[in-house]
């Protein structure tokens, strides 16, 4: 599929196809790919043996029916839960592993976002256990990292210049594409607001830096304008909603030059 868009903006499925099925579960990932997403976003943390496990909050008790801090359990104790809280339709939903979502993913071509959760907890080995996990996929060329920990991001580039890194943020960073190059980011990942401070996009596309952004629901109506302005990709709980209007406004696009 390709990280850098061609004739229209690229969708990524927000934990997977999120809006319909239990978030970081492979029931999401597997109907992502069936709405033709160009891309999944995953979180990745780490277990209390090591394991890497595809889950967003740093706690169980959101999306499961246990309680606690990932961190505080072995894999085996938490595929023991179900995580099927946030669609309940769903009976039963197992977290994954990353290995396992690789290996779903593997033979798709999908461009996978690997969100690295070192914010709360930094998870001393995150990054390599991760890194030794997407070559052993060989998926290197595929995965983009990204975090809200600039440190971590930073770190990723120490261990691999190759790797492709995108630099998450809520608000308020001043003139974030220059902040993003002088660090080495390949991407930009902000919240979709951000968009709209002075000279972003621009100054995004002198740096030629992707912008990849993402919504909590509330940015969703901007959207087809934020597209039509010539952004990456959208992150996005609902990817077959987002590939119409992505459709659309390509067309719309098209028309009018």
């Amino acid at each position: 599929m390709g990280f850098v868009k061609e004739d229209r903006t690229l969708v990524w499925g927000h934990r997977g196809a999120s809006g319909y099925a239990p978030e970081n579960t492979i029931q999401s990932f597997e109907l992502a790919v069936k709405q033709g997403a160009d891309g999944v976003e995953l979180d990745v943390q780490l277990t209390k043996d090591g394991k890497i496990v595809v889950i967003h909050d740093e706690w169980v008790d959101r999306v499961s029916d246990g309680r606690g801090w990932v961190k505080d359990y072995t894999l085996a104790e938490l595929k023991k839960m179900n995580f099927n809280r946030t669609h309940p339709e769903y009976k039963r939903a197992e977290i994954p592993t990353l290995e396992e979502v690789y290996e779903l993913l593997a033979p798709t071509g999908l461009t996978v976002n690997v969100e690295l959760k070192t914010g709360v907890f930094f998870y001393p080995g995150l990054v390599e256990k991760v890194m030794k996990a997407t070559a052993k996929a060989q998926m290197e060329e595929r995965v983009i990292y990204s975090s809200f920990n600039h440190y971590t991001c930073r770190y990723v580039h120490e261990k691999d210049p190759q790797a492709l890194v995108g630099f998450l943020f809520g608000d308020g960073i001043y003139r974030a594409p220059d902040y993003v190059a002088e660090l080495g980011g390949n991407a930009i990942h902000p919240m979709i607001s951000n968009v709209q401070y002075p000279d972003f996009l621009a100054d995004a596309a002198r740096l030629d830096l992707p912008v990849n952004v993402w919504t909590t629901g509330q940015g969703e109506s901007m959207l087809p304008l934020v597209m039509e302005m010539g952004v990456n990709a959208v992150i996005t709980n609902y990817p077959d909603r987002m590939l119409k209007t992505a459709e659309e406004v390509a067309k719309g696009v098209k028309q009018n030059v």
